[in-house]
């Protein structure tokens, strides 16, 4: 009689996992809920918005149903593979009770474990082995069940994983780093992860009361949401320093910072160019009627000087393939453009730049730039990356040596537009000048090489009908 009514209910619930939305990514913060317990959903409605180390994105539920419980409040960082919402797909058809949820059976009842949480089994660390865990309910498996402790014990006096409550805390060495930045012992923290792991959300968990219901099988009854937490942020006593943890964008910057840093051996060339006929060039496009509708700026021409350099100099569009030891010639030109925004730095590219006439490519800059300050850029947007494009002179500095964006070959900053004393013409007169500078892979650029970009993207500006004999 049970089991049929379990089965009828597993039936009739549908979860929905955190889902890879691009390039395997392993984790997900939930920016906002769109749906509540008792809301009706459809194929295809965006039920949540979440942020990945790398953008924005809007989450579409695959079935249709009434949503039952949103398993994690918002801003929560989710694991791929997690689930983050359970609907019931056949509402009014009976007990609207989950199988999951009906029965719980971690231990039998004459000796119930009062540390262990609903739905968990108390066999992990921060739980303790419970004398009635050889009572659960019969089912395959248990007799490999009933000798847990023992195992756990052997395995301890083997050497191998620790299961027992006086051994150290399983967790990785950021999660480490996270608890004692939070002042968080890690002997007291429930652990959720596979085999006993203590994760990031087990300490925040830990450093700030979060509704039973977050992580726990759906509940007989569907309860509104938690409040969404506070904003992760711990001030010291006496406010004299501010620690903030490291996640979403900033997190895959600053590991993909240090990965291209310590990985390609960077070299940085500078020249310092009078830009004065690119500046006129850029005031009459602006009155041209086929540039009608897009925005011209100077960053848009030192873009096309870029890819008429890439088109002179193809070797420098390459990658370094360090796994098969060889060095990828790119026949295409994915024009990367950092954006700072909100959330962080980001390089979302425009894909075949190269392909593109000038209306087109303000068209695809003037796209990117909107669409990265609403926070809405995916992650297809910033993959497959060339050569990019960082424009600081936009906060008034001259230069900088900027760090490649992991995979690509080379990253051209651009300096402030500068009214200057130039010599022209053999007579010293304000010009405007700005200065470029040339990172690129040694391993992949030579001196030579680089220089002739450089030197090329220089020359254009200078003169920019370049464009046109040199295209």
């Amino acid at each position: 009689m049970t089991t049929m009514t379990d089965t009828s209910n597993a039936a009739r619930f549908r979860e929905f996992k955190m889902p890879d939305v691009g390039e395997g990514l392993t984790e997900a913060e939930i920016l906002k809920w769109y749906v509540q317990p008792g809301d009706t959903v459809t194929d295809g409605q965006v039920v949540c918005e979440v942020e990945t180390a790398k953008a924005a994105v809007e989450l579409p539920i695959p079935f249709d149903g009434v949503v039952h419980e949103l398993r994690f409040p918002e801003g929560t960082t989710v694991d791929v593979g997690q689930v983050i919402i359970a609907v019931d797909v056949a509402p009014g058809s009976g007990d609207a009770t989950p199988a999951p949820a009906a029965e719980p059976a971690p231990v039998a009842q004459p000796e119930p474990e009062p540390e262990a949480p609903k739905g968990r089994q108390p066999v992990l660390v921060g739980y303790g082995v419970s004398e009635s865990s050889t009572k659960r309910r019969a089912r395959k498996g248990t007799a490999a069940a009933a000798s847990a402790a023992a195992t756990a014990i052997q395995s301890e006096m083997n050497g191998h994983a620790t299961v027992v409550p006086e051994s150290r805390p399983l967790a990785k060495p950021p999660v480490r780093k996270l608890a004692k930045d939070l002042g968080i012992d890690l002997a007291t923290v429930v652990p959720t992860g596979e085999g006993g792991i203590i994760t990031r959300e087990d300490v925040h968990a830990a450093a700030k009361p979060v509704p039973a219901q977050a992580t726990a099988p759906v509940a007989a009854e569907a309860l509104p949401v938690p409040e969404a937490p506070a904003p992760a942020v711990v001030t010291t006593v006496g406010a004299r320093e501010t620690r903030i943890p490291v996640k979403g964008v900033r997190k895959a910057i600053a590991q993909a910072m240090v990965g291209s840093a310590f990985t390609a051996p960077h070299v940085t060339e500078f020249v310092t160019v009078d830009v004065t006929r690119t500046m006129k060039l850029v005031a009459e496009l602006k009155e041209d009627k086929d540039m009608a509708g897009v925005r011209v700026n100077p960053l848009l021409i030192i873009a096309k000087a870029l890819l008429v350099a890439i088109k002179r100099n193809p070797e420098v569009n390459a990658a370094w393939d360090e796994a098969n030891q060889e060095i990828v010639q790119k026949h295409y030109v994915n024009l990367g453009i950092a954006a700072a925004t909100p959330r962080g730095l980001i390089v979302p590219n425009i894909k075949d730049a190269h392909e593109q006439t000038l209306p087109q490519l303000a068209a695809s800059l003037g796209e990117l730039v909107s669409t990265a300050r609403e926070g809405k850029t995916s992650p297809a947007a910033m993959a497959g990356g060339t050569v990019t494009i960082t424009n600081v002179g936009v906060f008034g500095v001259d230069t900088g040596t900027p760090i490649l964006n992991p995979g690509e070959s080379a990253i051209l900053a651009v300096g402030a537009i500068k009214l200057q004393p130039w010599v022209h013409k053999g007579k010293v007169k304000p010009r405007q000048v700005t200065t470029l500078a040339l990172s690129f892979d040694h391993r992949l650029v030579d001196g030579e090489l680089g220089s002739k970009v450089l030197a090329d993207v220089a020359a254009i500006l200078e003169q920019p009908k370049r464009l046109i004999t040199w295209a």
